[in-house]
């Protein structure tokens, strides 16, 4: 372990200095300067979560997003087309679309009126003739944008940088949940945005967003309340008890699990298959799926299964699209998009809505505890007599999963030390 007085004497780039294998230091959560650099080499490389194609299924939809700091706006232009385009007029810089989400068949800069088309090319200033020809050229102005663009099962990820993996080669082992999740709609393909949204802000740092998702050492006591409310017989706080069956997974690129397939997969398939519209629900996924791929859907039941981490901050989480959005160093913003199943009976959707709504809702039983937690945590960090905090928990449990990742105790801090791992990665790169 590195001791204070060498620490301070290292230059803030050298992050071998900042990230242990059991252990984080304290200027990851509080340091500018460490920030900053995330915001390049991290949010400025990897392929970061902008949106889903079902919030712009038709031509001119669009909506707003960030790439760390940076406004975007995920577009489909008139051949269908998705762009990612920066939300920043290329005359004088202000943001020229406000709303978070709409249908625009081009955007109007409000300070100087300039209009671009939603594909990002300039349409014209206002009052023109006051460019001389040999000064100015529309195709100069052409609204910058994401080096590269993809999606996976309607998942759209951008990348500011023209080279690197491939997105599928970044999503690695969590491509399969991605798939378990959107496999549950008959139509196997998901709806975000149009059954509502809901944001909040805390003042702390982004990362504890993005590791508590994956977090199965907190919930017996932060959501201790919600859990022995939703089960008098002590059944939900064994999900996260010291003899819970359920795993935490280390998936590698920097992804993570919480497993909890082995504790829930009975119940989920007895309660959807007991209602004539659940059990029809499985007839059409056995259509289209396989038998035996239905009921291992159906047994995940769209990621109530698990909590799944995508590097750096996309969670995915029962029936909800998590997006973790760094302001500052202290200041974070994240979006909660519940999801609902294309071609899914109405009673089916309603009550993944309501179920979302009881814990992760403003007035649910997770998110405030959560919140509640964060803070404390930045204010903790302030403390500079005590630098690291460890993750030793599981360090020494184990074992190797069939696609080569490593699983432990779903208490275990497997999953903030994959985190970790790719952040050092990354940010020596």
């Amino acid at each position: 372990m590195v001791v204070r007085d060498e620490l301070s004497a290292v230059h803030v780039w050298s992050f071998d200095y900042l990230v242990t294998d059991r252990a984080v230091h304290r200027r990851i959560y509080t340091d500018a300067a460490v920030f900053e650099a995330e915001m390049a080499q991290i949010f400025g490389r990897v392929w970061v979560y902008v949106g889903h194609e079902s919030e712009v299924r038709q031509p001119g939809d669009y909506k707003t997003s960030w790439v760390g700091r940076q406004p975007v706006i995920v577009s489909r232009d008139e051949d269908h087309r998705l762009h990612v385009l920066f939300n920043r007029c290329t005359h004088r810089a202000a943001t020229i679309c406000q709303e978070r989400a709409g249908t625009a068949n081009y955007f109007r800069c409000g300070y100087h009126g300039w209009t671009f088309r939603n594909d990002g090319t300039l349409i014209g200033p206002t009052f023109g003739s006051g460019y001389a020809e040999e000064d100015f050229s529309a195709a100069d102005f052409t609204l910058g944008r994401a080096a590269r663009v993809d999606s996976y099962r309607g998942f759209i990820f951008a990348s500011l940088s023209p080279e690197g993996p491939s997105l599928r080669h970044h999503l690695g082992n969590a491509a399969p949940y991605i798939d378990l999740l959107a496999d549950l709609a008959p139509a196997g393909e998901l709806t975000l945005g149009d059954p509502g949204q809901h944001h909040y802000g805390y003042a702390g740092n982004w990362k504890l967003q993005s590791e508590n998702g994956v977090d199965g050492y907190h919930p017996n006591f932060v959501h201790q309340a919600f859990l022995e409310g939703a089960s008098r017989s002590g059944a939900a706080m064994q999900l996260f008890g010291q003899r819970s069956p359920g795993t935490a997974v280390d998936l590698g690129n920097g992804h993570a699990l919480l497993d909890i397939r082995p504790i829930l997969a009975d119940v989920h398939e007895k309660v959807l298959r007991s209602t004539a519209d659940g059990e029809a629900l499985f007839a059409r996924l056995a259509d289209r799926l396989g038998g035996d791929r239905a009921r291992e859907v159906v047994r995940c039941n769209g990621a109530q299964g698990f909590n799944l981490l995508v590097f750096p901050n996309l969670l995915i989480i029962q029936m909800q699209v998590r997006v973790v959005h760094p302001r500052r160093v202290d200041l974070t913003e994240v979006d909660l998009y519940p999801a609902l199943l294309d071609g899914a009976p109405e009673s089916v959707n309603a009550a993944r809505l309501r179920t979302h709504e009881s814990f992760y809702g403003p007035a649910g039983g997770g998110a405030p505890g959560d919140l509640e937690m964060f803070r404390r945590v930045q204010d903790g960090l302030q403390v500079e007599s005590v630098e690291w905090l460890q993750l030793l928990r599981g360090l020494r449990r184990t074992e190797l999963g069939p696609a080569g990742e490593l699983v432990g105790h779903i208490t275990d801090e497997h999953p903030q030390r994959a985190f970790y791992r790719r952040w050092a990665e990354e940010m020596r790169a």
